[in-house]
């Protein structure tokens, strides 16, 4: 599902070459749940960026469901992103003037659900988490774990295969957090989707099929 090799991000920041995100090797299964942890600053989230398309490596491979990622145009990119990635933020991203029901929408727009009964599906989503009595409250009458459960659903409305979750708890009480990461773990399992989840937190990587600490997949020699 997922194939990087000899990744390697960096940007100048002075007269300094600073090594954003240096990856050797990773594969990750389709189906497969995957939590990705380490010490800040080591390119976990730029990790997700890249295999999202958000930002193009200086060298290496990236190829998600047989699609070198890096070959594709800005345009591209995004279409891709769009049709087969979801992604669920720590700070959820929703907007504040629409409903729950309108960001999910939003996240079909660029999408291949675009022109269907999106309301219907955001809805059922909505429905699916426990809020279908918050369809049209708005992001600031939403407690923090029911805006990340908008956000989730937002994730899912294009169906995509690949899940990229950037620290989705880390707002959150364990409780809270727990049940936002058991509507993300059972809706991921029910599409057999591949889900990347960083996160700084010992019980819920531990909920994941697999723990990869970053620094165990950087190359012997990164930018001098």
């Amino acid at each position: 599902m997922i194939e990087i090799h000899d990744l390697l991000k960096s940007y100048r920041r002075g007269g300094d070459t600073v090594v954003a995100c240096d990856v050797s090797e990773l594969s990750v299964g389709r189906g497969e749940h995957l939590a990705l942890v380490g010490e800040s600053g080591l390119g976990k989230s730029t990790l997700l960026n890249v295999i999202a398309g958000l930002l193009l490596p200086d060298q290496g491979s990236v190829r998600v469901q047989d699609v070198e990622v890096t070959n594709l145009s800005e345009q591209g990119r995004d279409r891709f992103r769009a049709e087969h990635i979801g992604m669920v933020f720590q700070t959820f991203n929703l907007l504040q003037p629409f409903t729950a029901a309108e960001n999910v929408m939003l996240g079909a727009v660029f999408g291949k659900g675009h022109g269907e009964d999106l309301r219907g599906r955001s809805e059922q989503l909505l429905e699916r988490v426990g809020l279908g009595d918050r369809i049209d409250h708005r992001p600031g009458e939403l407690s923090v774990g029911q805006a990340q459960r908008v956000a989730i659903c937002r994730a899912m409305v294009n169906d995509p295969q690949v899940i990229l979750a950037d620290e989705p708890l880390g707002n959150q009480d364990k409780t809270t957090g727990g049940e936002v990461l058991r509507h993300l773990l059972e809706m991921a399992r029910e599409g057999e989707r591949t889900v990347i989840m960083v996160t700084h937190d010992p019980d819920s990587a531990a909920q994941m099929e697999r723990i990869v600490e970053l620094k165990d997949l950087r190359r012997e020699a990164a930018i001098a």
